[in-house]
């Protein structure tokens, strides 16, 4: 079937490199902490010292990060139990960045999952981490750090930037409302994705996470408390989202919240030809209309090449069934593209959801006979990586170097990009030992 798709110019590719090696490293077993007599007198003084370690265990947690190719040693590391010992620290190293010695103390870094993969979690040349999953571990437990509230305009969360998503997505699911946009994995403090984007399938018609915050708490630079949002203190409201921690701490966040659903259509189609691929991305995406109802809640896409079997650690999604006959397609091709998109249903929509996931698909390009789908529970679809993550540790194959690359590219030269890096790079190196996920978004999101 010919089609004649009008896709907006505003579309950009996210493109994700996951390439994996197997290098094992391990965290040393923790030991009893002490406070390191060398440090400043002053910093001694503070209440916040003896919240301050320096053995070689706490040095060690703090010296890397997911990415495990960049170790940096702090001279120290915050354990907080609440928003004033990180406020109070930060205070403390502008006030004396000209007094001491040797400046190295004044930098400071808030580590949450340390899921950097280039030591943006860590302070170079020494400095103080600031362990935000300390913090959330003294706050979990009295149900403080995910408050769902309601006001005329609907429901929302504050949520404590040392939270993890996988926090919020519990906390709010008890009062039936959940965040709209998501990153791919939830095992990450809230602070940290907003201070990065907070990019995922969603992202296409609800924008990335930093798109639905109402308001921000954060520790600034000079260590003042500050809250913030589009109207009050704007541009610290903007610098801090997506500012990669160099704005501020984020300590709390609202966030926006909505109905939530209960189970998911989850589908992936198969391609052997990139522009069908992209092309049919673009189409589906100018479905965006937050309150729209012919629209998908997700769509992202991948490449699947001859690595062995079609699943892999992210996802075993495809059939045990129907890997032969996708590992013939592969082998045929070499790379095959993978169009993934998930629409969301509850009891209101059960009877209509499959005609109206039908009716979004009908007429795309994927090879015929190579659909598949599952309904799973709207907590699973989110949740869906962990389970990949804990095989990978029971294997002994997390803690490991992750050079992984996330690039915008623009839709004009996503071809060049298949051609250059997907053919050009991993096709023709053999590299093929890691999930390569690219899908388009809107600009205007």
């Amino acid at each position: 079937m010919s089609k004649n798709y009008n896709s907006s110019s505003l579309i950009y590719f996210i493109t994700t490199l996951l390439i994996t090696t197997r290098l094992i490293s391990t965290v040393g077993n923790n030991t009893k902490p002490w406070i390191n007599i060398l440090l400043p007198p002053t910093l001694l003084n503070l209440e916040i010292s003896t919240k301050l370690r320096t053995n070689p265990a706490a040095i060690k947690t703090a010296s890397h990060d997911y990415g495990n190719i960049v170790k940096q040693n702090p001279d120290a590391v915050l354990l907080p139990t609440s928003i004033s010992d990180i406020s109070s620290l930060i205070k403390f190293c502008y006030e004396n960045n000209n007094n001491m010695s040797s400046n190295s103390l004044t930098k400071v870094a808030a580590k949450g999952c340390g899921h950097s993969v280039r030591g943006q979690a860590m302070t170079l040349d020494g400095g103080v981490v600031v362990d935000m999953m300390w913090l959330r571990r003294q706050r979990i437990g009295k149900r403080e750090g995910v408050v769902v509230l309601r006001n005329d305009d609907g429901y929302f969360a504050d949520v404590g930037g040392e939270m993890m998503w996988i926090d919020v997505l519990r906390g709010t699911l008890e009062h039936g409302v959940v965040p709209v946009s998501w990153t791919d994995y939830l095992h990450l403090t809230v602070g940290g994705t907003l201070s990065n984007g907070g990019i995922s399938g969603q992202t296409f018609r609800f924008g990335p996470q930093i798109s639905n915050v109402y308001e921000l708490d954060v520790v600034t630079g000079k260590g003042e408390f500050v809250t913030c949002s589009r109207r009050n203190n704007s541009e610290l409201f903007h610098a801090v989202l997506g500012g990669l921690g160099q704005f501020g701490i984020i300590t709390r966040a609202r966030i926006s919240l909505e109905p939530a659903p209960k189970r998911v259509k989850w589908v992936r189609m198969l391609y052997t030809n990139f522009s069908d691929f992209t092309r049919d991305q673009e189409h589906l995406i100018s479905f965006n209309g937050r309150k729209q109802k012919n629209a998908l809640d997700y769509l992202e896409g991948s490449l699947i090449m001859n690595q062995g079997s079609p699943n892999n650690w992210r996802s075993s999604f495809f059939p045990e069934s129907d890997l032969t006959k996708i590992s013939s397609l592969l082998k045929k091709n070499d790379i095959l593209y993978c169009l993934e998109v998930a629409k969301n249903y509850d009891d209101s929509t059960m009877s209509s959801i499959d005609d109206e996931l039908n009716e979004l698909l009908k007429g795309l390009s994927y090879i015929p006979g190579f659909k598949f789908g599952k309904d799973v529970s709207h907590f699973d679809f989110l949740d869906r990586v962990r389970s990949g993550e804990l095989k990978l540790q029971s294997q002994g194959l997390w803690e490991v170097p992750h050079p992984w690359l996330n690039l915008f590219v623009p839709k004009s030269r996503i071809n060049d990009f298949k051609s250059g890096v997907f053919k050009g790079i991993l096709l023709k190196r053999n590299i093929t030992t890691g999930p390569v996920l690219v899908y388009p978004m809107n600009r205007n999101k």
